[in-house]
């Protein structure tokens, strides 16, 4: 059985995260390198673009995604950002910034449709979340580095569980770190929560310490498929209905 996830969502890394596409590959074989990828405006143009700018999904659109995954009976994780970190560096809380999809998302969590899962408090290191006019920022789009500081872990992981729990009326139990980055600290912080399990890529950065209390889970173990509402954004509901028959037809 195939578990689809769906990340970002919420996260102003989808606005902020600009780096460019430097080698262009045909069957994995490189043809063309462009240098100049990550400098000023290539970054957000195509066919340089490789990740931001995209617009956050609406209520709309959400609701023609749940149905087609409640047509093929899949219960998706949606992993959401607590908190949109604007260009001034101020926080402000998903139900806030998206009312009528939070308020779509919450129906369907309330009626078992969906699962919700805790990305973040801000999907980035707040202050240095800008675009650089040479360079690539998506290092400072993952929120939980080790050389973070206990209180800076602590306190995204608490702040972001109260703001999900508190406007959802539900436990959130599933921990997406943004970027599959985390460390020994994250963990720390999330024992102080209702978070019961672990998703991602990569186990912590910083440690091998076995969780109590919090299993994980690889989601490269083949029953992951995991992509971000980039995606559902980009290329719609034809893109979805073609990946559900596809994970089907492997499964």
């Amino acid at each position: 059985m195939i578990t689809f996830r769906i990340d970002d969502v919420g996260a102003s890394t989808k606005y902020y995260n600009q780096h460019g596409k430097k080698v262009f590959k045909y069957k994995k074989i490189p043809y063309f390198y462009f240098l100049l990828a990550n400098f000023w405006f290539f970054k957000r143009i195509e066919p340089f673009r490789e990740w931001g700018k995209y617009e956050e999904l609406t209520a709309t659109e959400w609701q023609g995604f749940l149905k087609i995954f409640k047509e093929h009976k899949i219960k998706p994780i949606v992993a959401i950002t607590a908190c949109w970190v604007d260009k001034n560096s101020q926080l402000i809380p998903f139900p806030k910034k998206f009312s009528d999809e939070a308020k779509v998302l919450k129906k369907a969590f309330i009626k078992n449709n969906i699962v919700v899962a805790n990305h973040g408090l801000t999907h980035c290191v707040v202050g240095k979340h800008l675009p650089s006019f040479l360079g690539s920022n998506r290092k400072f789009h993952r929120e939980f580095w080790p050389e973070l500081d206990e209180k800076t872990h602590e306190d995204h992981i608490l702040r972001s569980q109260k703001i999900l729990e508190s406007f959802f009326n539900k436990k959130v139990e599933i921990f997406v770190p943004p970027g599959n980055v985390w460390s020994v600290k994250t963990y720390r912080a999330l024992l102080k929560t209702n978070i019961k399990n672990v998703i991602s890529a990569n186990y912590m950065l910083d440690s091998q310490e076995k969780m109590k209390s919090i299993s994980f889970e690889n989601d490269q173990n083949g029953h992951f498929f995991s992509f971000h509402d980039r995606d559902l954004k980009l290329f719609g509901e034809k893109w979805l209905r073609k990946k559900i028959n596809e994970a089907q037809k492997g499964n």
